[in-house]
């Protein structure tokens, strides 16, 4: 069963057949589920049933799906999770800089989709009142500026720690290339990416066990960074 029982999922998407699959997935592990077939549908949907977490197509009959993103950021911080087809770069960071929470491409496996959900959930509860991040043998002291590996402090300077800050912020997500450089450097350098790949090749150094095959900071090519979670670190080989 989920983690989430009660929670309310709105799944949007004019396909009847791939509503009718998240349905069943969805249920059977104990989410309650909304549907909507068009764009126009979801929004009205999301103001009366207030939904945990939205899924939701692109290629919509009436509206493209961006405009329901938009639409829902205007009132809503609600985890939107983009379920498509398209799978190009300029998609991906267009949804993504919108604000959607997570991204994934049709065809998709169940078990796969339903881990990011449950792990979006469980990020979007009323954040604690603790200021430490841990996730294997990283801990990142949020209110001391310390970043420890295996107990050891790392001495990093002040923008890999700002650059590791933003990643810790948004930890599980995609946090975009461009969103990183206009944080880190202002709006004139969001285009310098190979000087933030610097950056994340210096912050890889200080942190991962082999920088080479990075445990923590994963690289989504053309997109941007995701720091992993606990739940997303990769099972011992």
């Amino acid at each position: 069963m989920s983690s989430e029982p009660n929670a309310i999922v709105l799944v949007v998407d004019d396909e009847p057949q791939i509503r009718r699959f998240l349905k069943a997935g969805l249920s059977a592990h104990g989410y309650g589920v909304v549907e909507a077939p068009t764009g126009e549908a979801a929004l009205k949907l999301a103001t009366t049933t207030r939904p945990d977490l939205v899924v939701l197509d692109l290629g919509l009959p009436d509206m493209e799906g961006f405009h329901v993103i938009a639409g829902l950021r205007e009132w809503s911080s609600v985890p939107i999770v983009v379920l498509t087809v398209r799978g190009r770069e300029v998609d991906k960071v267009r949804a993504l800089d919108g604000g959607v929470d997570d991204y994934v491409t049709k065809p998709f496996g169940m078990a796969e989709l339903l881990a990011r959900i449950g792990a979006l959930l469980r990020r979007s509860r009323p954040a604690k009142s603790a200021t430490t991040f841990t996730v294997g043998g990283l801990e990142v002291d949020l209110e001391r500026r310390l970043v420890r590996v295996d107990g050891t402090e790392r001495r990093l300077s002040r923008k890999q720690y700002d650059l590791l800050r933003l990643l810790v912020r948004d930890a599980g997500k995609v946090v975009t290339q461009q969103h990183l450089l206009r944080e880190l450097w202002g709006p004139a350098n969001s285009e310098d990416v190979q000087y933030l790949r610097i950056f994340m090749r210096k912050l890889r150094l200080a942190i991962e066990p082999d920088p080479t095959r990075p445990t923590y900071l994963v690289t989504e090519l053309g997109v941007g960074y995701r720091l992993r979670t606990q739940d997303q670190l990769p099972e011992p080989a």
